[in-house]
This record gives C-alpha cells, structure tokens and sequence, in this order.
C-alpha cells in the first residue's frame, strides 16, 4: 500500500487526543469524532471536500459541483462528470478541503483509503456498546484500541441509520466514478472499505504521523 505523506507538523496548541495503534505506517489515530468532545458523540458530518456542517446534505448545496453529481468543479478525473467537460485530476484532498486540518489545525488530516484499510487489516474488530454507544472497537496486537461510534449519516435534512449502521469519511477520491470518494462504512456485521457519494454527510476522524507525537 501506498500512504499519502500526511499532515504536516505545526507549532500550534493542540489538545486533541490520540492512540498509538503500532501501525506499520505509524498512523497515529484520533480518539474522537472532528465536532466531538469524547469517544463516544458522533460529532459534526461533512460532505466530501467540504469543512463544516450545514442543513442539507444533497448535490445541489453541495461545495463542488454546479447542481448535480456529473457537472462536478473540482476532483474530477473523468470529462464525462466535469462540469461542461471539466477535469483537475486531484485525488487527494487538498488541506484547505479537509475537514480534519480545517477544523483541528495542520498537524492532522483525513485518513486515506490506504490508512482506513491499514487499521482494518492490523487490528481485531468487534461490535460492542461503550457508555451506551454502539460502534466497533478496534484493537491492536500492542493491546491498544480505538472505538468508532455508529454515528450514521446525514442525506438531505435527515440523519439516518444512528446507532446501526455509519460512514467515515477518507481523503481519497474514488477515481473510476470521481462523483464519489472511498470511505469506511460499518454495522453489527459488517467493516468496509467502499465508497460513497460525495454530497452525503459522515463522520470524520482524523490522523497525524508519528512524526507529530
């Protein structure tokens, strides 16, 4: 796998929480939702490239594209889902689109697909009930672990699927349909790697490097 050089490192007063998980990258994970103030709220929810929390959760309020999913004005890869044929050919999110540096500061970032499938794949994963919160709980062989609330998601002015299902948001876009971005998505039976439409609001939670301990 190949990890995006992360986020940079910054003087600035930071009292946000983190675990180390000893990740092959040395990711170092949050340990709570951006918007939260413990393991166990759910947070703020954000569409793809956006950096803070609105009303509405559909292509048209969404930041990046003129009305609809296939006249996309930024992160598009493919002519066919630019706005009159429009492409930039940015996978990433730039830090200025990221949710977790725009509201966290510079030393941290969304994770990539490549760190989402890294925690997946080095931990064991179980569904379980913290302080009342269903979401999974992810441990490390150093016997360290992290808890994801099943925070749901937003569409349109709704919230659905709290407490049962969720989407967490990655900073990489999903390159074969660019009007969706990959995400980690789970359930009670279920942890995946997948993609999701872009206008859809989720949940983040952010990453520094070891560098930044």
């Amino acid at each position: 796998m190949v990890f995006a050089a992360g986020c940079k490192p910054t003087e600035e007063n930071d009292d946000h929480d983190y675990v180390d998980l000893g990740l092959p990258s040395g990711t170092l994970w949050a340990t709570c939702n951006v918007g939260a103030n413990s393991p166990e709220e759910y947070g703020d929810y954000f569409a793809w490239g956006e950096t803070a929390p609105k009303d509405d959760y559909i292509w048209t309020t969404y930041k990046y594209c003129n009305g609809g999913y296939a006249k996309l004005t930024k992160y598009c890869n493919k002519s066919d889902y630019g706005n009159n044929g429009f492409t930039d050919n940015l996978t990433t999110l730039v830090p200025s689109d990221d949710a977790a540096t725009a509201n966290w500061g510079s030393d941290w970032c969304m994770p990539s697909a490549d760190q989402w499938e890294e925690l997946r794949d080095n931990t064991n994963s179980v569904w379980t009930t913290q302080n009342g919160v269903n979401g999974r709980l992810f441990t490390a062989s150093n016997g360290n672990s992290l808890f994801l609330p099943a925070a749901g998601f937003r569409w349109c002015d709704e919230i659905r699927y709290v407490g049962s299902d969720c989407g967490y948001l990655s900073s990489s876009l999903n390159t074969d349909y660019p009007f969706s971005a990959w995400g980690f998505g789970f359930g009670s039976d279920y942890y995946v790697v997948d993609y999701i439409d872009r206008d859809s609001g989720l949940s983040v939670r952010a990453v520094r490097s070891a560098s930044q301990k």
